[in-house]
């Protein structure tokens, strides 16, 4: 039952076939066997889950249940609040004071009367494509526990990878979905700004589904895209068919974007197997074009200056005995952004608008665009991110980034393996709003690529 999708449990309800308890408990055993060495759960909470399962087949023996998702177990990232529990955002440095509320992926997700197994483990403030956290221990890929799941939703990415439930949620702000979704083999779906309300809001931030596969994703949208007040920057309601996945590809233009203009150089191997997807979606039928180098140098270089003055006033702040706890990577990258001018922040802040214009304009003649999710797979489980050096922190977000900053919906989708057996994922982006569409495009790619390798088993003891 470990490896049996969201909706085939819902179906397996239904019929009861079994029960929303029977799947907790085997779902419970299954985590405790991997957790010694994946290290991807905060507030691991079986007791909790047990009585919500408890509910949920009790609802289920009476013909009602709360959704679809009623009985399924689910991971929520750590950094979006639950109601009880403390939010320490993947920092030592932070206070621990439970949370009065859900936020509102959490709500819709209780709502929909889901199994909520704990929170999901994340570095330093999410400031991190990696599993390294001053708070939680080292997150590990548990397709090879000596590799990184990437991050910042890293215990996400790792949980859906090693079957602890069917359903996660994460965060984006600049891949944090997609990275960890492409190194761990799984599905991840950065959706449009505000299509899924969330609590605090700010430019480029998200929350998203995190599944094996992309139907799991779009049963999630059904309740995660549902309105709240709290967020201020949320889209207006829609009465969307997230479940209707049907594309017919004939005649359709895809872009095909390889080259982001900065960046590491991308691995061959993941250019191999691009470039093998673009092929497949030509011979069924799509029109597959390259798309131009649109992204610069002064954009990131401007990005980054920008997010370390934002990080270095926030660690500052902090009482002495705090700032020291923050992870030291993450401390030095920061004070980076101590000595940066009025006039260099204000123009780092402007390149959020100068990557919009040119990731919408890049994209308008195609119906959908494909790119590598990173330039390069992923690396030592110790390491803070690709480069491991703070001075380069963000080399590896050429093709992510852009489109938190346009607001576009963008996907990591499996694609394949490297000769070394690391996944590879393969993004899919679509036009502002349309997350429908990147959904559809994506359910299309999994029917045309054909199966993957089986799911990594667990409890492999991390290496020494």
């Amino acid at each position: 039952m470990n490896d049996w999708s969201a909706t085939r449990l819902s179906q397996a309800y239904a019929a009861r076939e079994v029960s929303p308890l029977e799947v907790a408990r085997a779902t419970l055993a299954h985590i405790e066997r991997w957790e010694p060495t994946l290290h991807a759960m905060y507030a691991f909470d079986p007791e909790g889950a047990l009585a919500m399962a408890q509910a949920s087949e009790q609802r289920w023996q009476r013909g009602e249940p709360l959704s679809p998702l009623d009985g399924v177990p689910a991971t929520i990232k750590e950094n979006i609040a639950t109601r009880g529990v403390p939010v320490p955002v993947g920092t030592a440095a932070t206070v621990l004071v439970p949370a009065a509320d859900d936020a509102p992926p959490a709500a819709r997700l209780r709502e929909a009367g889901c199994v909520l197994l704990g929170k999901t483990t994340m570095p330093d403030y999410g400031m991190l494509s990696s599993g390294l956290s001053s708070f939680h221990a080292l997150a590990r890929n548990p397709w090879n526990t000596a590799l990184n799941p990437g991050g910042s939703s890293a215990g996400a990415g790792a949980a859906a990878a090693a079957g602890y439930g069917p359903l996660h949620v994460g965060t984006d702000i600049g891949g944090s979905i997609r990275l960890p979704a492409g190194w761990c083999g799984v599905f991840g779906l950065k959706p449009s700004l505000g299509r899924i309300p969330i609590k605090p809001p700010y430019a480029g931030r998200v929350a998203g589904p995190m599944t094996r596969t992309v139907d799991d994703s779009a049963l999630m949208m059904t309740a995660l895209s549902k309105p709240d007040w709290r967020d201020t920057m949320s889209l207006p309601p829609q009465d969307i068919a997230w479940t209707d996945l049907a594309l017919d590809l004939r005649g359709r233009r895809i872009g095909l974007w390889l080259e982001p203009g900065w960046g590491l150089p991308l691995d061959p191997q993941i250019r191999a197997c691009i470039d093998d997807a673009a092929r497949r979606f030509e011979a069924a039928g799509a029109i597959v074009e390259p798309v131009p180098t649109f992204m610069t140098r002064e954009a990131i270089d401007g990005m980054d200056r920008f997010w370390r003055v934002r990080s270095w006033l926030d660690i500052r702040a902090l009482p002495p005995e705090r700032r020291e706890r923050v992870l030291p990577y993450i401390r030095a990258w920061a004070e980076g952004g101590a000595g940066i001018s009025t006039e260099q922040l204000f123009h780092g802040y402007s390149q959020m608008g100068a990557m919009r214009e040119a990731a919408v304009a890049a994209c308008h003649p195609f119906d959908a665009v494909i790119s590598p999710v990173s330039p390069v797979s992923t690396y030592p489980a110790e390491w803070a991110g690709p480069t491991n050096d703070p001075a380069a922190p963000l080399e590896h977000i050429a093709y992510t980034l852009p489109f938190n900053m346009s607001e576009q919906p963008a996907a990591s989708v499996p694609a394949g393996f490297d000769d070394q057996g690391r996944p590879i994922g393969l993004q899919i982006i679509g036009h502002r709003h349309d997350d429908l569409g990147v959904l559809r495009w994506s359910r299309a790619w999994e029917q045309i690529r054909g199966p993957l390798r089986p799911w990594p088993c667990g409890g492999v003891p991390a290496p020494a």
